[in-house]
């Protein structure tokens, strides 16, 4: 074996060894053999045993990791639940070798939230070979969800100040999303859905149709209740959702392509551009737990030719959804510019997602989103 370059080396420090992980045998997890020899200890060694199918950490978590398969960040069914609705199942497996291309390198593995680094973002261990419980909001969190939430959150785009649960609260994602929603994306739901029929349900449904959870209200509780001495919440409560007034813009993006490079052979994506809006659409699929008829909507990049180096017309159903979607913005403000007055929001085309705005081809995609009429100022 040839020596390994200092980037290649993984780093055990004398810490470790006092850690419970610490206690056991190297091989316990890594498998290889115990030996002096570095080419015989490396022998069908496991460099990422938190990773399917071997799974080492259900030896001692077992409660985490049985709910493994469940996870948005294991299973990605976020990217399948989009990519099945706009194309038909005789184009599946050309989406597939696409998918394995260029969207399953986001998926995670344990030791991508609690030791290192994502591998889709370069990896390197957040603490030599200690298991974090907490994850690094700025190491793993927004390693990935980095370039929309991240940025927003933290207050990186000019002139646009981070989110007051940062700012004020300096709160971590993890005091919102909590561990049991990430080991298991439904968990939420299938405490109430606990028939085998409703939990197979829950897998083709979006991100927006179960509970909030959290909710706004989880934290601030008297918000459109009896007695709330704001009258704008109970005014505007089931009609709008909180982002509407409290959030500012936010990034969207438009035309992803994906491809593989002829002169290196690796898989590649570029996008037409981003930009910072807000803009406020019908919400398309309002439901119990969101009812709400306006939110704010954010540009996605898919467009009809995003997968056409794989082949042709691939998204046939291209307007079985919209490309401006219901979102969420993690840069809540108290004061926004949207609700210094009524007639900021009230008759101002502006800030509303109307037909000028959406491109000729996806108008048909968005019916459901766009404005028709901007809520008058009476």
């Amino acid at each position: 074996m040839a020596p390994l370059e200092p980037w290649e080396k993984v780093l055990v420090e004398d810490e470790f060894t006092s850690t419970v992980h610490g206690e056991v045998l190297c091989t316990t997890c890594h498998e290889g053999a115990q030996s002096p020899n570095k080419d015989e200890a490396h022998i069908n060694m496991i460099s990422d045993p938190s990773a399917a199918p071997n799974q080492g950490c259900q030896m001692c978590h077992s409660t985490e990791t049985e709910t493994f398969e469940n996870s948005l960040h294991s299973n990605l069914n976020g990217y399948w639940t989009a990519i099945d609705a706009r194309s038909a199942p005789e184009d599946h497996q050309a989406l597939e070798s696409m998918f394995g291309n260029h969207c399953s390198s986001c998926h995670t593995t344990c030791g991508d939230c609690h030791v290192s680094q994502p591998n889709s973002v370069g990896g390197g261990l957040i603490d030599g070979h200690n298991v974090k419980k907490t994850p690094s909001m700025t190491r793993n969190c927004t390693a990935c969800h980095g370039s929309r939430i991240g940025s927003e959150y933290l207050g990186k785009h000019e002139d646009l100040p981070g989110d007051v649960h940062f700012r004020q609260g300096r709160m971590n994602c993890v005091d919102c999303h909590t561990g049991m929603e990430m080991h298991d994306s439904t968990g939420t739901c299938t405490e109430c859905h606990t028939t085998p029929e409703e939990a197979e349900l829950l897998n083709n449904l979006d991100r927006y149709s179960g509970a909030q959870i959290p909710s706004c209200e989880s934290c601030h509780e008297t918000v459109g209740a009896s007695g709330d001495a704001n009258p704008q919440h109970l005014l505007h409560q089931e009609k709008l959702s909180c982002q509407v007034c409290h959030s500012i813009s936010y990034t969207s993006c438009d035309g992803c392509h994906v491809a593989v490079s002829e002169e290196t052979g690796n898989p590649f994506f570029s996008t037409e551009g981003s930009y910072l809006n807000f803009l406020i659409g019908q919400n398309s699929d309002p439901n119990y737990h969101r009812p709400y008829e306006y939110v704010p909507v954010r540009h996605i990049p898919v467009d009809t030719e995003s997968y056409a180096f794989y082949g042709e017309n691939l998204l046939s159903n291209f307007d079985a959804k919209p490309t401006w979607e219901y979102t969420t913005p993690h840069n809540i403000q108290r004061n926004t510019p949207q609700n210094e007055s009524c007639d900021a929001c009230h008759g101002n085309e502006e800030i509303f997602l109307t037909a000028d705005k959406v491109s000729p081809e996806e108008l048909q995609a968005n019916q459901g989103v766009i404005i028709d009429e901007v809520p008058p100022l009476k």
